[in-house]
């Protein structure tokens, strides 16, 4: 297993998510915690923190496969933390789009475009993960992961919540330039500006040491 000061692979990755999932034990937060510390890791680069949602969901998917005892409530946690980890993500990057718009002249609106299409494209990628494995898990694990997309599709994730929120906030400054995914999402996301990555590190470094804090209070 990798160490904490050391970048954790893929397969380290899916191992630990396993390893969450066969302990019984805290799975949401573990989950959680771990997805948050991978997406720290890339700083917000987009295949990277896609490469994290595929080898989580791997790794739930394997670990609920292996687990010893019910399956229902595990699956649910693990994949509930992962929204979570993902939506504190899009919060990030909410506060850095505040942040770098009060400050016109450095963030333009083709940035801010790009920036939103990131995180529409993370939210679907993370469904679509769920799914994948909805449909080639084994046998035990499919019915879990369906409900769950299920769920998404009708009502929508944690994550989606924020990328609502944050379309809404920045509608006026995007409306005459935003275009669908489809088309340049992908591309713009992957040519993300430098500030803005380290913007919304550095706000998600905050919410995960807060996080952290509540887990382990000083005595």
């Amino acid at each position: 297993m990798a160490t904490s000061s050391a970048k954790m692979s893929d397969e380290n990755l899916t191992e630990a998510a396993a390893d969450s999932l066969k302990s019984g034990e805290h799975i949401h937060e573990r989950v959680r915690d771990l997805t948050l510390r991978a997406f720290q890791e890339r700083r917000f680069d987009y295949e990277g923190m896609k490469q994290v949602l595929d080898a989580m969901t791997a790794g739930i998917s394997l670990g609920a496969g292996e687990r010893a005892g019910h399956v229902k409530g595990a699956v649910a946690d693990a994949l509930t933390g992962l929204d979570q980890a993902l939506m504190k993500s899009a919060q990030a990057s909410q506060l850095a789009l505040q942040e770098l718009a009060a400050k016109s002249r450095e963030f333009s609106d083709s940035e801010l475009k790009q920036a939103i299409e990131q995180m529409k494209k993370l939210e679907s990628d993370f469904v679509a993960a769920v799914s994948k494995v909805a449909e080639s898990g084994s046998a035990v694990v499919r019915t879990e992961f369906r409900e769950f997309v299920t769920h998404a599709q009708r009502f929508g994730t944690d994550t989606g919540v924020v990328v609502a929120q944050t379309m809404r906030e920045f509608s006026g400054r995007i409306a005459s330039q935003m275009v669908d995914a489809q088309i340049a999402g992908l591309e713009a996301a992957r040519e993300l500006n430098a500030r803005f990555s380290q913007a919304a590190s550095g706000f998600l470094q905050a919410m995960a040491d807060s996080l952290r804090s509540e887990k382990n209070p000083k005595k």
